[in-house]
């Protein structure tokens, strides 16, 4: 989303990458095939996968592939680094010339007020070619709230930034139309975020918040340039024409096909503290199935380098692990990847998924075991069995539904629901989604629930379903599997209760709450957790929200997976960023003898 989210947002060694960026560890740097000290520069990297990004458009995309596409061509005024020693969930000044704190006058004393000076240097590769301003970075935070497709994560900072909510509650009535949308970004002010000057922008808050900076590593808050007006957001016209401040621009976006990109004129290395560019161009196939993805990095074709949107199938991975293949990393992450979603609204079976009894159980009825084996073991897929994951403030350990088919007859029974047919929603092109769905089909029909798939490619399966309110409404899909990670990193509860269960605040679009639940008591607990005055106070409520959640149904967690990732024998300084949930594009090089083409 988280990070995106994430994200947020993979299915473990599923290959089904996270909505949302997340994770909380940097894993291990691999690398083979020459001089690792030793960089190497030009080629063409030759990225493959299966899925498409959500969004060509960096105030909107709030997926984990999207946030590696952008990591070529947009930059922030903050970001987490490729660092080879793992303090990869830190953030670093980008745009920005350093990090703000009370002793640099970066935050206000009352810690409600934002301060922050855009590099000098920094240029969009417009024509003619000039530096990105503060003035830019308000247009960006607007794009956020547009009518045709708002970020995913509003509720995250909806009721923090100073005005944002007014201005956003406008924006969703202005026309869904260029002149519109232009018409009401250039008319309605945004008193929460301000250019001072020209390199110059001010965040101002309606109460302190010491995880803002970690917040503003999110993609939303990327500049904009007033170019990006003259397009619909979200749109293929705009994803082909947005001009970059990165080292790559995009040349060529084929939706669901193929993305090209190549060096960007304007970026000045000296002005990028994160970014290497190594390589003269990059390269995406995104038709390529997850085993022959494998394959082909294996048997080192010479157009494979780098996975795009998938992993190494789950059946592959033991095999892996055993032979020690300095190709394959492992990573830590402080996600829930994946879930189950439940439709709370599906007017199927009565509505039957409506009553939280037939939810509860529902999960009784699911052995977790089951999935997580099929999604590569344990090892990979620790269980979590509550909402926030163990390393995130709040989280505290609760396992309401152990596996008990008995129980779930019963509840069932009580309900008036002794037998259902269900509707499940998954990826068909990715085996971990694939086995999750057959697993949960097999374990749900010994309680006397039928359940029948609805296979989605994977470049359709949030932008055309989950991220629909309408076709959850209709009862298009009753199960689905989602993933979710922290949109930043140690406090970020909030990021996992605003966007995911905080009632129609949260809903799709300008949410992640694909399930609409809504239910008082957690919208109240959610709202005293985030004007908690104290980590400690804020951790009790937290841990009410994540048991309350819980109680209600409103989803099955699985695994706070680890993520998997394998990489081509000429890839050197691959290092796994969790953010993106990858190997960072921008930071590695290939081998003189095999550098694409």
């Amino acid at each position: 989303m988280a990070r995106r989210r994430l994200a947020a947002l993979s299915l473990a060694a599923a290959a089904s990458i996270l909505l949302a960026a997340c994770s909380n560890d940097g894993g291990t740097v691999s690398g083979s095939g020459g001089t690792a000290a030793t960089p190497v520069t030009g080629g063409t990297l030759n990225m493959l996968g299966a899925g498409d990004v959500d969004y060509m458009d960096p105030n909107l995309s709030y997926y984990a592939v999207g946030y590696q596409n952008l990591r070529m061509w947009s930059r922030q005024l903050f970001t987490y680094p490729a660092d080879p020693g793992g303090k990869n969930t830190t953030p670093v000044a980008d745009l920005a010339t350093e990090l703000p704190t009370v002793a640099n006058g970066g935050v206000s004393k009352d810690g409600k007020t934002y301060t922050i000076k855009i590099r000098p240097g920094a240029k969009w590769n417009t024509s003619p070619e000039r530096q990105v301003t503060a003035a830019d970075l308000v247009l960006g935070v607007k794009r956020t709230a547009n009518p045709v497709q708002p970020f995913g994560g509003i509720p995250d900072f909806a009721d923090l930034i100073v005005g944002y909510k007014a201005f956003a509650d406008g924006f969703a009535k202005a026309p869904k139309t260029i002149a519109g949308i232009k018409d009401y970004i250039d008319k309605t002010p945004l008193p929460g975020v301000e250019a001072k000057d020209a390199t110059t922008v001010v965040f101002h808050l309606n109460q302190p918040a010491a995880y803002f900076t970690g917040m503003l590593t999110l993609t939303a808050f990327s500049p904009a340039p007033v170019e990006s007006l003259n397009y619909l957001p979200a749109s293929t016209e705009l994803g082909n024409h947005f001009p970059s401040d990165g080292p790559y621009k995009v040349d060529s976006w084929v939706p669901t096909k193929s993305i090209s990109y190549s060096r960007n004129p304007a970026w000045d290395a000296a002005t990028d503290p994160v970014r290497k560019a190594y390589v003269d161009k990059i390269v995406v196939n995104e038709t390529v199935t997850q085993d022959s993805v494998q394959q082909q990095l294996q048997t080192g074709s010479p157009s494979a380098d780098m996975e795009w949107d998938v992993a190494p199938p789950p059946s592959q991975l033991p095999a892996l692990q055993a032979k020690k293949d300095p190709k394959l990393n492992i990573g830590d992450t402080s996600s829930s990847n994946p879930y189950v979603i439940y439709n709370t609204v599906s007017p199927n079976n009565n509505k039957a998924l409506q009553n939280p009894k037939v939810r509860q159980a529902i999960s009784f009825a699911i052995n977790r075991d089951h999935i997580l084996q099929v999604l590569g073991g344990k090892t990979l897929n620790p269980p979590l069995t509550h909402v926030l994951p163990d390393v995130i403030l709040g989280s505290k350990q609760i396992d309401p539904y152990p596996y008990n088919p008995d129980k779930a007859k019963q509840l069932l029974a009580e309900a008036g629901f002794p037998h259902l047919t269900l509707k499940f929603l998954y990826r068909n092109a990715t085996e971990g989604s694939s086995k999750s769905f057959q697993t949960i089909q097999q374990d749900l029909s010994k309680v006397g629930i039928t359940v029948v798939g609805v296979p989605s490619p994977n470049a359709d399966f949030y932008v055309k379903y989950l991220q629909v309110p309408t076709v959850a409404q209709r009862g298009v899909w009753d199960l689905s599997l989602a993933g979710w990670g922290a949109d930043w990193y140690g406090n970020a509860a909030l990021s996992f209760f605003n966007p995911l269960f905080s009632g129609e605040p949260s809903f799709p679009p300008v949410g992640s709450n694909f399930g609409l639940y809504n239910d008082p008591e957690t919208n109240t607990l959610i709202k005293q957790a985030i004007a908690a005055p104290t980590d400690d106070q804020a951790a009790d409520l937290w841990a009410k929200a994540d048991a309350r959640v819980m109680d209600q149904a409103a989803f099955y967690p699985l695994t706070s997976n680890k993520q998997a990732n394998y990489h081509a024998e000429q890839v050197h300084n691959a290092v796994y960023v969790p953010s993106m949930q990858n190997y960072d594009p921008t930071n590695v090089w290939l081998s003189k003898d095999k550098q694409g083409g």
